[in-house]
């Protein structure tokens, strides 16, 4: 898997890149969904962990866009992943958009992608300004992140947050990071963003 430093990942989003498609969104979404792992690069590199991430599509029957169960866990600690998201991709005049939503009692659904199914539309609370925006940056890859400084962030002394992403059919590299108002770094890795492998599509 290509890797992507982290000069790069962060500099991705200037780019004037074209409009994206429902083509775009169709196959961003097929690269998204699947099991992918850090292992490779937590075996060669001992700042970053072994951490496991699923994907998962759900409510296949909406129209307004691909709906996505997301997990992210610790290798050792499958069964209590530290972040669970719900995550929205349609297409906007900005591109293609990730709307991310948190819900209740998420350590309930741990696992159980088939259970999130259940969950009510009005049961999600959206991430405002969290949303990340996705484009097409070449044949093999999309790229983008949040926007400004508009994801507000409370942990460990931070203002807001920032996400940034690079995908492809083999698997993805993000990097996420928190800011104080000072915008100094206060969370998040230092060293780079964390690079997944997909394992099963």
């Amino acid at each position: 898997m290509k890797i992507i430093p982290a000069t790069v990942l962060l500099s991705i989003c200037s780019f004037a890149l074209k409009a994206q498609s429902k083509k775009d969104l169709t196959e961003l979404h097929s690269w998204m969904v699947g099991q992918f792992s850090s292992a490779e690069q937590a075996q060669r590199d001992s700042n970053f962990f072994d951490i496991r991430l699923g994907v998962y599509p759900i409510w296949k029957e909406r129209t307004d866009g691909y709906w996505l169960y997301v997990e992210q866990a610790s290798a050792s600690s499958l069964d209590k992943p530290y972040r669970q998201r719900i995550y929205q991709l349609t297409l906007t005049n900005r591109g293609i958009e990730s709307i991310i939503y948190t819900f209740d009692n998420p350590l309930e659904f741990a696992g159980q992608p088939h259970k999130v199914e259940a969950l009510q539309r009005d049961k999600l609370t959206t991430r405002q300004g969290c949303e990340v925006v996705l484009k097409r940056k070449d044949k093999k890859t999309f790229v983008g992140g949040t926007v400004g400084k508009n994801c507000g962030s409370e942990l460990r002394g931070a203002s807001y947050a920032t996400s940034e992403a690079v995908i492809s059919s083999e698997g993805m590299t993000t990097l996420d990071m928190g800011f104080n108002a000072n915008d100094e770094q206060v969370w998040g890795s230092t060293h780079g963003g964390y690079q997944f492998r997909k394992l099963v599509r």
